[in-house]
């Protein structure tokens, strides 16, 4: 109970605390889409979606769980994780071991990192980690300088559109998951996206007909997708919009 607690403010004071602060460049809004944990469909129904729409993923990837069952799906495989990256989707950081960073300390942290990092070159010795993700969307205030240090951003899962001033090792991200937003919600994210020349990220999980509840279906991704065509949007991996941004 009292790590839970702890866990919670961290979270929260990691909210507050800009470990990067960086300025948004004039009005230009995007929108980025992401997995985390990489479930079979992302690579599969997930992927070929986005590139139907001319877009690529962001695949943010703890390597303990490639290739394994869960209680909601199958981690992608290793040739899944090349033909992402051949096809230009990116390859991102989860940890290895999918472990909360606030029960990491900065040693702890870095060997998840260097481990992942490690595992992922095995696999394919052209991908390199960029950026991460915080496993359970959990910020730790104690480990953002140190990713501040080893990634280009880490991005949580604080819904709302990146506007303005934004903290690189804290990206808002709005879940595209069934059981917590419909089409209605996805429009009003874009039409704040485009209102205030923001970046855009939604982060979900798996991509199926019958979705798990941290899931979307094909349908609701694909009216995302068709709600950024619509408006002009690029949609870009997360290393790319960085670029664009100058970070």
């Amino acid at each position: 109970m009292w790590s839970a607690l702890q866990g919670r403010v961290s979270n929260r004071l990691a909210r507050h605390f800009r470990a990067a602060p960086h300025r948004l460049p004039a009005h230009a809004p995007m929108v980025s889409f992401t997995f985390d944990d990489a479930p079979d469909s992302a690579a599969g129904e997930g992927a070929s979606l986005l590139e139907a729409h001319g877009g690529r993923g962001t695949y943010y990837i703890a390597g303990s769980l490639i290739g394994r069952p869960s209680d909601h799906w199958h981690g992608l495989s290793n040739d899944a994780i090349v033909r992402l990256h051949h096809a230009g989707h990116e390859i991102a950081c989860h940890t290895f071991s999918h472990q909360s960073a606030v029960n990491l300390g900065e040693a702890a942290m870095t060997r998840e990192i260097e481990r992942n990092r490690s595992h992922l070159r095995e696999i394919d010795s052209s991908i390199a980690l960029e950026n991460f993700a915080y496993p359970y969307g959990l910020a730790s205030v104690w480990r953002k300088p140190q990713l501040a240090r080893t990634f280009r951003s880490a991005r949580g899962i604080l819904p709302g559109v990146n506007r303005d001033v934004i903290d690189l090792q804290f990206l808002r991200a709005s879940p595209l998951v069934d059981c917590e937003i419909d089409r209605a919600g996805v429009d009003r994210y874009f039409d704040e996206a485009v209102a205030s020349g923001g970046w855009l990220i939604f982060y979900g999980h798996d991509v199926v007909n019958a979705p798990s509840p941290y899931g979307c279906t094909p349908h609701l991704m694909r009216h995302a997708l068709e709600a950024a065509g619509k408006r002009d949007m690029p949609i870009v991996t997360v290393a790319e919009a960085l670029r664009r941004i100058g970070a």
